[in-house]
């Protein structure tokens, strides 16, 4: 059989393997052996932290015929078929190559028939952030209303990309980055199964470099296996990462610390020459900085993200100055900024140690700063006595004015201009066939529209808001008339709009733009014009009017919401 990678021989295959999710892996185990599942599960998090390994754990626990405290039995048939990928009622897709709205009708279709050899039928989508929105609202009325015995379990790495309305029917669980402890003590399981020797040092390398993923740990491991000759050492380790060791970072950081240009750059220029890349010379020196300020406060070893704590990382943190290691962190992370728009990653380290090992005065002699002191105060004494100068003057000229008229200051009186013109015809048209389940429909897909625009149509919708609705038109409202004549004119827009609306509630609707300040006189006219036509329900309202001008307003308001089609008046 074919080398298979570490990652894959040792996928967990119970929930106690999954490393360093305790809090995910012990809500879902209580939830299976309770009873308590759902038909729907969002697993979010960052790359290599064992979303689908869980989710496929899950599976077979639903499925387990002898599952015991939420845990698979991994002996039956139908664990084993789940782990090889053989069960047919276990499903698992890849989103970002199949994303479109019939690879999703066709689940909708296929999830309609009962499961074939387990209880239930899961699908697991992975990357379903890659989804279109087409497909996500082809999965929205799966997911509204799931056939039974039908899970679903969403792994995405971007969950902001999500329509809420797909996230709301779902049950979220985050998975945060694995600790390193959690890493290393996973690969020295590993390593100990597979009687392989191995530095402590090289695994702590291994688990920086992974940055909390799992899966990445083990491809580094892997690597470690093959270049290493039946031991895994830091140097080797080291060579395979690119990472810098902590004694180089400690001289470094320490030539930083006492102003020694000339040993700060001799290291620069040794480390690079070695091969190491600059970007992760960069992090290293950040996330080393960062430990040597949170230990030389809490002393405590745990919280320590990178770096072992021995004699010289010990005597590096008494002696350093926050402020110094303040100063190391923003200039790296400003070399690292520069570092992304240049080829000259080499020139901006160089740049950088300059600046970090030089002194910088900060204090100046007693007499010195007392004279300048001195000059400052009587310098900033003199300008506010030329300001006061001034504004006794302004005043005096105030006095003098205020009998005389001030045409300019009226003509200088804000006016409302109405820059847009609202096509009344239009509205009228719309609210004649107004109707409460229209408005409704409109208002739920509203915000999930405004999120389906691209950026630039997003930004003009933001403020909007529906306020009426007819089958085939809707009337939204906006703050500022500027905002009413960009979407009013946007043929981009509303055919983005009518696209969408076609696809959630089955047609297309016409937009009429109105401004917010426009809309109540807009209304009345619609109701106005109503009254004349001597409509019944109109004559009603207008004898109520008479009597009680209360009563009156409020139906008014309902016709100009709901349509006169569906208002009855009673007594």
């Amino acid at each position: 059989m074919s080398y298979q990678a570490l990652y894959r021989v040792w996928r967990p295959q119970r929930f106690e393997d999954v490393a360093g999710q305790e809090a995910v892996t012990k809500t879902l185990r209580n939830a299976l052996s309770q009873g308590n599942t759902s038909h729907a599960y969002l697993f979010s998090g960052p790359r290599g932290t064992g979303k689908t390994s869980a989710a496929k754990i899950f599976a077979k626990a639903m499925n387990c015929p002898h599952a015991q405290d939420g845990e698979p039995c991994n002996a039956c048939d139908i664990c084993k078929a789940i782990t090889l990928g053989n069960l047919n009622d276990v499903i698992e897709i890849d989103a970002a190559s199949n994303n479109g709205v019939e690879e999703i009708r066709d689940i909708r279709e296929k999830a309609n028939y009962a499961p074939t050899q387990a209880e239930y039928k899961v699908y697991i989508i992975d990357e379903v952030h890659m989804l279109s929105m087409g497909a996500f609202n082809a999965l929205l009325k799966t997911l509204e209303e799931p056939p039974a015995n039908v899970v679903f379990i969403l792994a995405t790495t971007e969950p902001h990309k999500i329509p809420l309305t797909i996230i709301s029917r779902t049950q979220r669980f985050d998975f945060r980055r694995i600790s390193p402890q959690d890493i290393i003590r996973r690969m020295t399981y590993i390593l100990k199964e597979k009687e392989v020797e191995y530095e402590e040092d090289a695994l702590l390398a291994i688990a920086k470099a992974a940055e909390g993923g799992m899966r990445d740990a083990l491809s580094i491991l892997d690597q470690a296996l093959s270049f290493s000759d039946g031991l895994i050492t830091l140097d080797e380790t080291l060579r395979i990462t690119g990472s810098i060791t902590q004694e180089l970072l400690s001289e470094y950081v320490s030539a930083a610390l006492v102003n020694d240009t000339e040993k700060g750059l001799s290291l620069l220029h040794a480390i690079l020459q070695e091969g190491k890349d600059a970007n992760r010379l960069v992090d290293d020196t950040i996330l080393f900085c960062r430990d040597i300020l949170i230990y030389s406060k809490t002393q405590e070893e745990t919280v320590l993200k990178m770096s072992k704590v021995d004699d010289q990382f010990k005597q590096l943190s008494a002696q350093a100055d926050p402020e110094k290691i303040y100063d190391i962190i923003r200039v790296m992370n400003q070399t690292h900024q520069e570092m992304r728009q240049s080829s000259h990653a080499e020139v901006y380290l160089e740049v950088a140690t300059v600046r970090l090992t030089q002194p910088v005065m900060t204090k100046v002699a007693p007499a010195a700063s007392e004279a300048k002191g001195d000059s400052q105060e009587l310098s900033n004494m003199k300008d506010k006595m030329q300001q006061m100068q001034k504004m006794i003057e302004q005043m005096q000229q105030g006095v003098q004015n205020t009998a005389a008229p001030k045409p300019a200051a009226q003509s200088r009186k804000p006016k409302k201009q109405q820059t847009f013109k609202v096509n009344q015809t239009q509205v009228f048209r719309i609210l004649e066939k107004a109707t409460k389940d229209d408005l409704a429909k409109l208002k739920d897909v509203w915000p999930d529209l405004i999120d389906y625009l691209p950026a630039g149509q997003k930004a003009i919708m933001k403020t909007s808001k529906p306020v009426a609705a007819s089958p085939n038109g809707l009337v939204v409202t906006f703050d500022y008339d500027i905002l009413c004549e960009r979407a009013q004119n946007d043929s981009f827009l509303l055919d983005s709009i009518g696209d969408y609306l076609e696809k959630v509630i089955g047609h297309r609707a016409e937009l009429c733009t109105v401004p917010s300040e426009q809309w109540p006189t807009v209304r009345q006219s619609f109701i106005q014009r109503l009254k004349k036509g001597g409509e019944t329900v109109e004559e009603d309202v207008s004898a109520e009017q008479e009597s009680a001008p209360e009563e009156d307003a409020i139906v008014t308001e309902a016709i100009g919401m709901f349509g006169k089609e569906i208002v009855t008046i009673k007594e």
